[in-house]
């Protein structure tokens, strides 16, 4: 065994445990932590597969954005975790069946690649950002800007349903506040200075 397997060995090994953990764990807050472990030993694993992009790219966008967020949602939100849990076992046959073609579907991919032998396609020349690269924006160009748009109009929709005017929320005009004179805010009176008998 080379260096190089027991290496893939020992991230695969670190990667099934806190998958596990991630679905075992009764605390959301260490859920997530166990899947930052994930991220971070997948990463590893691509970076062993020489995808230095695909690897910079799950702990930037999973790690540092997806993950973060959502710890912050975990620890803001009161949620009672218990009555959650109280249905949990009616989920179990939803989730074996969808587990099982999952193994299905990875058993598949194995045997398929293992019998069909056509062997590994031709590695680009250059590094595997500028192949990825020259696959987005020269090969799949306009899907790439089809799904750019779809986002971008996600986004905008996203903020418009966040910031529809609500009958409980205050805000400020700007125009009433530029139009405001002095003789509306400030009302000067005069007091006696002692009180007379």
């Amino acid at each position: 065994m080379t260096f190089h397997t027991a290496i893939f060995y020992a991230f695969a090994a670190i990667l099934i445990f806190a998958a596990l953990r991630v679905v075992t764990t009764r605390n959301p807050v260490h859920a997530a932590l166990w899947l930052v472990l994930c991220f971070f030993t997948a990463a590893g694993v691509w970076l062993l597969l020489h995808a230095e992009f695909l690897a910079i790219a799950l702990v930037l966008v999973y790690v540092g954005a997806v993950m973060v967020l959502f710890l912050f949602v975990v620890m803001m939100l009161d949620v009672n975790f218990d009555s959650l849990r109280k249905n949990f076992r009616s989920y179990i046959p939803v989730a074996a069946t969808v587990g099982v073609l999952v193994l299905l579907e990875m058993a598949l991919v194995v045997v398929g690649s293992r019998v069909g032998g056509g062997g590994a396609p031709p590695v680009p020349e250059g590094s595997n950002t500028k192949a990825l690269g020259r696959l987005i924006y020269v090969d799949y160009v306009y899907p790439f800007e089809i799904a750019a748009v779809l986002l971008l109009v996600a986004i905008i929709a996203a903020i418009a349903l966040t910031h529809r005017k609500r009958r409980e929320s205050k805000y400020q005009d700007p125009g009433l506040q530029v139009k405001v004179r002095r003789q509306d805010r400030v009302r000067l009176l005069d007091l006696p200075t002692e009180k007379r008998d």
